[in-house]
């Protein structure tokens, strides 16, 4: 492996995280051509191929798996070296890189970049939105600094941090804005919009549910909270949302918004990063930052609802 360098490491790694040329290109912040010829440089370094290349899809190769598995440690230790480096200078300081899912990102992120960079000036913040699995993966192959995302994640490797907790309302059509509000029981039988598999939110709605004894029967599918409230707006059914998403969702929509009754659906937003990392005490310090933030916008809001019977 003469010859093999940090650089061929790194943008391998980001190539096995997007399985695509194209992402992992811009996720490195290099030109696709620029990345598939260190790519090519480095599959020569090893003389065998590393990933297998067709017109649609990208795989990696036995020897790619291998390889990726070996280096991930390498660069794992190289981030905590770096961080260590970071940690025993005044302030914090250089790139933080911050995963945050979709179901928060357009409610938070833009307060988050502006509070952190006017508090913390000499850090440039690189965000990623992506679901909670591909976060949790990211930190642990140190692609990742930090993540916002739903807790509990309850990985050994990994610190939690708790910013705010928010309930979820029920979204109808406009046109049922008179009717009772249904209990969570009652769930059953309506339609209910949820965004696709791989989303933790998903994953907290149908639990709710479950708890209720109301797994639905009819459940359609959606990309976004936007689709969501924009299909309920058009009649096809139901939906639940956080609420940090209400007055940004449904200003726009013809749909009335509810609160269940007794026991309601809830999520913990939190923080996380790897235990192992030497910025443990400046990432409290982020944290502490984000949940003042968090309590102060939760304050201002004033969901319009109608109560539960």
């Amino acid at each position: 492996m003469i010859g093999v360098t940090l650089r061929h490491m790194r943008y391998f790694s980001a190539l096995a995280a997007h399985r695509h040329f194209g992402r992992a290109a811009e996720a490195c912040a290099i030109s696709q051509p620029a990345l598939s010829l260190q790519i090519k440089e480095l599959e020569e370094m090893l003389g065998a191929p590393l990933v297998e290349r067709t017109a649609r899809q990208m795989h990696l190769t036995t020897l790619g798996e291998d390889f990726l598995e070996r280096i991930q440690d390498i660069l794992v230790r190289v981030d905590d070296l770096e961080q260590l480096v970071r940690s025993s200078k005044d302030g914090l300081t250089g790139r933080l890189r911050l995963g945050i899912i979709p179901t928060v990102a357009p409610y938070l992120l833009p307060r988050v970049i502006q509070t952190l960079g006017e508090r913390f000036p000499d850090v440039e913040i690189e965000p990623r939105e992506s679901v909670t699995q591909s976060l949790v993966d990211g930190l642990l192959s140190s692609q990742l600094d930090i993540a916002i995302l739903a807790l509990p994640i309850s990985d050994p490797a990994l610190r939690e941090f708790a910013l705010f907790d928010e309930e979820f309302y029920l979204v109808r059509p406009q046109s049922e804005a008179d009717a009772p509000v249904p209990s969570a029981a009652s769930l059953e039988a309506m339609r209910l919009l949820l965004l696709e598999e791989g989303h933790c939110f998903r994953d907290q709605a149908l639990s709710f549910c479950e708890m209720s004894g109301a797994r639905p029967k009819h459940i359609m599918e959606g990309s976004s909270l936007s689709t969501l409230v924009q299909m309920v707006g058009a009649g096809i059914g139901a939906t639940l949302i956080p609420e940090m998403a209400l007055d940004y969702e449904t200003r726009s929509a013809e749909v009335c918004v509810a609160r269940f009754q007794g026991q309601r659906p809830r999520r913990t937003i939190g923080m996380i990063w790897r235990k192992a990392s030497p910025l443990g005490e400046q990432f409290m310090t982020i944290g502490a930052s984000i949940r003042t933030l968090a309590e102060a916008g939760q304050k201002k809001r004033t969901p319009s609802v109608s109560a539960a019977i």
